[in-house]
């Protein structure tokens, strides 16, 4: 049994309100300050840098069980449903060590 697992996410954003790329980076900058300060998640901007409204980012977070990366991805998934309640689509994919290695 493992005790290493990784959720990889994509999180795509959708800012209204934005009516320049400015807006739409300080905006986008916070969002990204609050999933590594507050929930650990390392994040990166990997689509849509060049649009007012929209961006996607990748998010990954660890642990080592999975029921508790679950309720982290529930509580990240949450936060952003509540800021961004017509604009936010979260997939994740969950793996474990032998998974991402590729042993039975």
């Amino acid at each position: 049994m493992s005790d290493a697992f990784v959720a990889l996410l994509r999180i795509d954003l959708h800012f209204p309100a934005a009516h320049s790329l400015k807006a739409k980076r300080s905006e986008l900058q916070s969002v990204k300050a609050h999933l590594h300060q507050r929930l650990g998640a390392a994040v990166a901007e990997v689509d849509h840098q060049d649009l007012w409204q929209r961006a996607t980012l990748a998010a990954a977070l660890c642990s080592g069980s999975v029921a508790h990366l679950d309720r982290q991805v529930d509580g990240l998934e949450a936060w952003l449903d509540a800021r961004y309640p017509e604009g936010a689509v979260v997939q994740r994919t969950l793996a474990s060590w032998e998974d991402l290695r590729g042993v039975a």
